[in-house]
């Protein structure tokens, strides 16, 4: 034990002595020691130099971590964010084979910029047949728009026709009706006089058996009799005759009645089915030409042009390669609209906001860049992928989610033109 560490013990002994207490009598190896070691006040010096330095370098420490400490209460940053921006996928919307390929990989491109052609052979077939079908339903329309004029015209007149063969068998009744009145009043004029006939000749019957008259007398009393008698029977049969042809009037004009009401029952009917038959005319005339249209836009699809603007990407088409609808030939990225996603802890959320500032570092190219937060998704990253988890499963174990915040970068600023979708990227987004 060397003289330093019993000063330590005697000093740690004193201190822990009453105040009342007398203090303990130096041993005798205690207060030989300065006198037989020389070089202790120097270690004392050394030893008290080291504490101040590591006092110092202590002190410096609190003061850098308060400060550091102080500073990172305004931020929060992750390293687990990269560049985004739209990749779009560009494919055949016809099937045909590859004649020309126009661009190469990491070429830039327009929008309406050539990027490949389809032979146009089998597409130009399709719009011939859909040309012939077009004209072969103009000529169906053409000769099927006539026949609703005509079946209306034909229907107007047929009712006229029938309107007035109502009226001619009505007037046909009534006529014979009079003609039955008529002839009723002679026959009760002739049974009249036949009466008065029958009389007399009874009478003149008597006077030429009692020798009163002369026989020619009787016999024109006779005469007059039996020709009474005559015109009464000819009057029964005309009156007969009369009352049939009444009935047979009064039949037509039901049958008149019955045609009208068929007319104007049937004749909307023909109408309508006339005029239906004329929408489909016109129906197979519009399918048709959709179907050109159609045919006429397959046509143009043969020449595939880039919808955006970007560099080409992942390009997999070479001539003579047959294509389906649908098949990704390449793809087109478009660097002049690019943010940054990052995947912040959801503790890190708690004072995160859209409209917050955002410094940007950008690894690959060592550059800051400015920008803002934009919006906050609102699931987390597990949530959202494929497979999302189950906690309901019973083997749950929590652990600090992430959730994606996107970030808008201010245009115009150096470096940007550099940038590409998943470009590793550590955003430091100031809180407070």
């Amino acid at each position: 034990m060397d003289t330093t560490t019993n000063e330590r013990i005697a000093n740690k002994g004193a201190s822990g002595a009453g105040a009342g207490a007398a203090p303990a009598a130096p041993s005798p190896s205690t207060s030989a020691a300065p006198a037989s070691q020389g070089p202790a006040p120097a270690k004392q010096k050394s030893s008290g130099a080291r504490k101040v330095v590591i006092a110092g370098i202590v002190a410096l420490g609190a003061v850098v971590g308060g400060a550091y400490y102080l500073q990172q209460r305004h931020f929060e940053e992750t390293d687990d964010a990269q560049i985004d921006g739209d990749i779009s996928a560009i494919g055949a919307r016809v099937a045909g084979t590859v004649t020309n390929v126009a661009v190469r990989e990491g070429q830039d491109v327009k929008v309406g910029d050539l990027l490949l052609e389809l032979d146009p052979g089998d597409l130009q077939v399709l719009v011939e047949q859909a040309e012939a079908q077009v004209a072969q339903a103009e000529a169906q329309l053409q000769a099927e728009d006539p026949n609703v004029q005509i079946t209306e015209t034909s229907n107007t007149t047929a009712k006229a026709t029938a309107q007035s063969d109502i009226a001619s068998a009505f007037a046909s009744v009534s006529a014979a009706k009079q003609e039955v009145s008529q002839l009723e009043a002679q026959l009760e004029q002739a049974k009249a006089t036949d009466h008065q006939a029958q009389l007399d000749k009874t009478r003149d019957q008597a006077l030429l058996a009692s020798n009163s008259i002369a026989q020619a007398e009787f016999d024109r009393a006779d005469s007059a009799a039996a020709a009474s008698a005559a015109g009464v029977r000819a009057l029964q049969q005309s009156l007969a005759a009369a009352k049939d042809r009444v009935k047979e009037a009064t039949a037509r004009a039901s049958q008149a009645q019955a045609r009208f009401s068929e007319i104007r029952s049937n004749a909307p009917r023909e109408l309508d089915t006339k005029k239906a038959s004329l929408l489909v005319r016109r129906a197979s005339l519009d399918a048709a030409r959709a179907s050109l249209r159609q045919a006429q836009l397959n046509l143009s699809y043969a020449r595939v042009v880039s919808p955006v603007d970007g560099i080409v990407s992942k390009k997999a088409v070479s001539v003579g390669d047959r294509v389906a609808p649908g098949q990704q030939l390449l793809a087109i990225a478009q660097t002049k609209h690019l943010w940054v996603t990052a995947n912040f802890r959801e503790t890190q959320l708690r004072e995160m906001k859209p409209g917050l500032p955002v410094n940007v570092h950008v690894d690959a190219l060592g550059v800051d860049l400015r920008g803002t937060v934009e919006s906050i998704t609102g699931a987390t990253g597990a949530r959202l992928s494929i497979l999302p988890p189950e906690n309901a499963s019973g083997n749950f174990v929590k652990v600090v989610q992430r959730i994606p915040v996107r970030i808008q970068l201010e245009p115009n600023q150096p470096g940007m033109d550099a940038l590409r979708p998943g470009m590793s990227v550590e955003p430091e987004v100031r809180v407070r």
